[in-house]
């Protein structure tokens, strides 16, 4: 059985097939720019052409199709919402992919794409073991999935996962979800940035502040990891108090950083409601950027 899945970003429209009775091993990537600047009509041409020209080179049509979107479909409403491709917003993307495609689809948000790919095909292969797998994006913004028995759980409102938008420090930056001090505004990477220019006065990028703090030579670097590292630890304490995941994957730029697995992990022990003690995997990503768009095959 042949498994289709699409992400849909901000610039390009990818597809992927997977094979479920070989491993779900790759059958065919084809991706187009989204030219999102064109509207939402056209983002949907867009799809149908993908679409189209993945059919003629297998030589067949999906039966179904999986969407990875960078916002959710709101239950309720049955429209899209917190996308940052605007357009969608508000839009019964849905309705609309059935109507233009012919045939059944399922969407759900990038970051619970990523959290299911990593579950069933990435890092969760290390860890069979694992029933519940949280996916944390720490990048541009903070999100998040979950994953439970292979299962997305999108939740009562499709916000399953959204551990970006809870406060994190009171009376803190405002963020454009209306709420201030935000996951998001404290540990992304440009709010980090953010706090070392208006400290230091000096624009870094985050890799550079990193490297600053390494070699010792700026407290302003210093300080900016250390709040990194304490917030992680607290907002981490957060989600593992509350689902006690089996798994947690980190993806996204911020992720990147070494210290998050060391430091960062022994902050988590201060915040834990289990006497200090925690011992749940937290892990990078295998997949790169090919997550999302396996993750939509998943669905």
């Amino acid at each position: 059985m042949k498994l289709w899945g699409i992400d849909l970003g901000g610039t390009k429209i990818e597809c992927a097939v997977l094979d479920s009775n070989n491993h779900l091993a790759v059958i065919t990537r084809r991706r187009l720019p989204t030219e999102a600047d064109k509207g939402y009509e056209h983002i949907l041409s867009q799809i149908k052409k993908l679409v189209d020209i993945v059919s003629e080179e297998l030589g067949e049509q999906p039966t179904k199709l999986g969407f990875a979107t960078p916002g959710v479909l709101d239950p309720a409403t049955q429209t899209m919402k917190n996308c940052n491709t605007v357009c969608m917003n508000g839009k019964p993307m849905h309705q609309d992919l059935e109507a233009i495609l012919q045939v059944p689809v399922k969407l759900a948000n990038d970051a619970n794409c990523f959290a299911l790919a990593e579950a069933l095909m990435g890092a969760g292969k290390h860890y069979p073991d694992a029933e519940v797998v949280f996916g944390v994006i720490m990048g541009t913004g903070v999100g998040g999935g979950l994953v439970v028995h292979g299962k997305v759980i999108g939740g009562q409102h499709g916000i399953g996962g959204e551990w970006g938008h809870n406060i994190l420090e009171e009376n803190g930056e405002p963020c454009y979800c209306g709420k201030a001090g935000c996951v998001e505004k404290v540990i992304a990477g440009p709010a980090l940035e953010k706090y070392y220019a208006e400290h230091s006065g000096n624009t870094l990028k985050l890799k550079e502040i990193l490297d600053r703090h390494l070699a010792g030579i700026d407290e302003l670097a210093t300080a900016t990891i250390e709040r990194l590292l304490e917030y992680y630890g607290r907002a981490i304490s957060t989600l593992t108090n509350v689902i006690d995941p089996n798994l947690i994957v980190i993806g996204g730029g911020v992720g990147n950083i070494d210290l998050l697995y060391t430091e960062g992990y022994e902050r988590i022990k201060k915040y834990i409601f289990n006497d200090k003690k925690i011992t749940t995997p937290i892990v990078k990503p295998v997949l790169g950027d090919s997550a999302g768009v396996f993750g939509a095959a998943l669905l």
